[in-house]
C-alpha cells in the first residue's frame, strides 16, 4: 500500500466522498468521473487531511521564520507530520546513537567507532 499511489488515491477519494469502502466507491463511480477526480486533485492539491497538514505546515513555517534569528529558515516540511514511518534499522539506530554521543562530548567505544578518546 505504501508504494501504491492508485490505492492511496482511492482511499483518499472514498474518505472525501464519505463512501463506506473502496468497493462501494467503485460501484458508484465510473472511470470518467474517477479521471475527473484525479485531475481535480492534481490541480487543487491533495484530498483529505493531508491538505490540512500541508496548509498547517505553511502557516507554521511562516510564523517560525517571522520570529527566528538569522540562519536556517524553516520550511513547511519541517512541520508536516510523517505518518508512515518505516522501522529504523539497527544501522540507523547506531548512527543516531553515535551522533548524539558526539554532540554530548562522549566517547564511542563500539567496533568501528572513533577510539581517539579511548585510553
Amino acid at each position: 500500500m505504501r508504494d501504491d499511489g492508485w490505492r492511496q488515491f482511492l482511499h483518499r477519494l472514498a474518505a472525501h466522498l464519505g463512501a463506506r469502502s473502496i468497493r462501494h466507491l467503485l460501484a458508484d463511480i465510473d472511470s470518467d468521473e474517477l479521471a475527473e477526480w484525479m485531475a481535480y486533485e492534481r490541480v487543487t492539491g491533495p484530498l483529505g487531511p493531508t491538505r490540512g497538514d500541508v496548509l498547517h505546515g505553511i502557516r507554521t513555517a511562516v510564523t517560525a521564520n517571522t520570529v527566528a534569528a538569522r540562519g536556517r529558515k524553516a520550511t513547511p516540511r519541517d512541520f508536516i507530520p510523517e505518518w508512515d514511518h518505516r522501522p529504523a534499522t539497527a544501522e540507523d539506530m547506531l548512527t543516531t546513537a553515535r551522533t548524539v554521543t558526539a554532540l554530548l562530548g562522549g566517547t564511542d567505544h563500539t567496533a568501528g567507532g572513533s577510539s581517539d578518546d579511548a585510553g
